[in-house]
């Protein structure tokens, strides 16, 4: 993963959970059906039946009970420490439950701390205390969701799974970044800092993305002004890729000779390297470089509808975010990050790819990087050349 600008850890003993983890890890005397009447019932004073007590829950949280339950074993220990005292207006102590769920509608409806407040029945410092506890819970326990592939078998599979896209082989993951826009005081000394091509303050999040639309490297906390390309040479993962210890597994090897090394796939606002492959330009292309082109944006599709379903979900980060404090938006960025990495682990599958959108950056446009590596281009021509026969 790569640097969360603004991180720092805690030092404190790392516990590791397993991600079977169920509600039976939880305290017992904590039932989550039992939680979750209580709940709705506190913040509708409907009585739901059993068969919409589910549909509730997911349309409230967007994520499976089984899902939150997890969730909640992951930063217990942290949530419910001795030194956190939080409780409800009317005196009643906030369970385990209680606190996850306040959090996770904040990080996912993005409503105001006062709205959430008024719709929990908590007094709004107690609600942005209890949403920064989960959040630096999460970012050090949630980890092990977002790791670059670490075995052969895993990067196997992911390599499988892309070339059935739409027959590009070899391929290791697909890059992309989107803005996480912010209202800041002109009168702030650094505002300016902040502004980006569009005069919008914003910062940037960069993703590497796998086809299942798993986050498997992350850059965020620089200023939206910097260029994709330049988010990405300032990224551990650039450094890792040119010392060789990145995308340097198993070349797939060609009838002809010719080598095709593991790679990743950008847009036009990336330069085009021995390890990352960039369409190419131009309207009136020949037929393969055509064709490469199609199946190149067919593919890096995946990595648009994942940042769309990233701040559709969590919406804390969807619009525009009330003066932010600049040194914890990119570590909730990373938890919202972790968060849409946890829903695919746990539920196994997304959303039907037609309903997705891939529109993550509205009001944006392209800038071209327009670099070009001569042993990039000798891939790229490699790949173009291929004939797989892939239904276009």
């Amino acid at each position: 993963m790569g640097p969360i600008r603004g991180l720092k850890k805690r030092k404190k003993p790392e516990r590791k959970y397993d991600e079977n983890s169920s509600a039976s890890d939880l305290p017992a005397k904590e039932d989550p059906l039992d939680w979750w009447i209580e709940f709705s019932k506190r913040m509708s004073d409907l009585h739901l039946s059993s068969s919409k007590e589910l549909d509730s829950f997911e349309s409230i949280f967007k994520i499976s009970r089984k899902t939150f339950e997890y969730i909640c074993s992951l930063v217990k220990d942290d949530m419910m420490a001795k030194s956190a005292h939080f409780v409800f207006a009317n005196g009643k102590p906030m369970s385990l439950y209680d606190q996850v769920a306040v959090a996770l509608r904040r990080l996912g409806s993005g409503e105001s701390l006062v709205a959430i407040g008024d719709s929990f029945g908590l007094n709004h410092s107690t609600v942005s205390q209890v949403t920064w506890r989960f959040v630096e819970s999460m970012e050090e326990r949630g980890l092990q969701h977002l790791q670059w592939p670490s075995t052969e078998a895993e990067i196997i599979s992911i390599k499988s799974k892309f070339e059935k896209v739409r027959g590009l082989p070899n391929c290791c993951g697909v890059i992309d970044a989107t803005h996480i826009t912010m209202c800041l005081p002109a009168s702030e000394p650094s505002s300016n800092v902040w502004l980006d091509h569009k005069k919008n303050h914003s910062m940037v999040l960069q993703a590497i993305v796998d086809p299942d639309m798993r986050f498997r490297d992350i850059v965020t906390g620089w200023p939206g002004r910097m260029k994709d390309w330049l988010v990405f040479e300032s990224s551990n993962f650039y450094k890792l890729c040119n010392k060789g210890e990145r995308l340097n597994g198993k070349k797939l090897l060609l009838p002809e000779g010719s080598e095709i090394r593991e790679y990743i796939i950008g847009d036009s606002g990336y330069p085009l390297l021995p390890y990352l492959v960039v369409p190419y330009e131009g309207k009136e292309l020949p037929g393969p470089k055509a064709e490469f082109n199609r199946r190149h944006f067919a593919t890096q599709i995946v990595a648009q509808r994942a940042l769309a379903r990233l701040k559709e979900m969590w919406r804390i980060i969807q619009g525009v975010m009330w003066r932010p404090d600049k040194h914890k938006l990119p570590r909730i960025i990373l938890v919202c990050c972790l968060l849409h990495n946890i829903v695919i682990d746990m539920q196994g599958e997304v959303q039907d790819e037609q309903s997705l959108s891939h529109n993550h950056d509205s009001g944006y446009h392209q800038l071209i990087c327009g670099a070009v590596d001569v042993k990039g281009a000798s891939l790229r021509d490699n790949l173009s050349l291929l004939n797989r026969n892939v239904a276009l």
